[in-house]
């Protein structure tokens, strides 16, 4: 059986590691999930992330390096879902929420790509909001 949401799988998985204190976690690769760990990696959520390649068989697996500041304090304190397949939710460029008033980050699937709210608001586009990381 397909999975529904591969990216609420890869956000619930980076909640789950991120609580107790991984390292790493490895989440199924896609491109919108290769573009979501870019962008988090941007706004300095994430350490990085690896490209694992699966052979005709299986799925590549995307490795990623979670990130803790000083003695493992979590710098990702919440990561939410906004946008499921059961309810899409759009905004145009000025009705884009800030997410603690700026202290966290929307990230949003446009035209030209996933990007920031802060990135959105600059090329002055619109488009899905994926999810709110803070």
């Amino acid at each position: 059986m397909g999975m529904t949401d591969p990216v609420a799988d890869m956000l619930t998985r980076i909640r789950n590691a991120n609580r107790m204190k991984f390292k790493n976690v490895d989440v199924l690769l896609s491109r919108v999930n290769l573009s979501l760990a870019k962008v988090l990696k941007d706004a300095g959520y994430i350490n990085g992330f690896d490209v694992r390649k699966g052979d005709k068989q299986s799925f590549g697996m995307l490795r990623i390096h979670l990130r803790y500041s000083g003695a493992k304090d979590n710098v990702i304190t919440g990561i939410q879902r906004v946008s499921k397949p059961g309810r899409r939710v759009y905004s145009g460029s000025q009705d884009i929420p800030r997410v603690l008033n700026g202290y966290g980050v929307a990230i949003l699937s446009t035209s030209k790509g996933i990007m920031t709210d802060k990135q959105a608001r600059a090329v002055n586009i619109g488009g899905e909001i994926l999810c709110n990381v803070w």
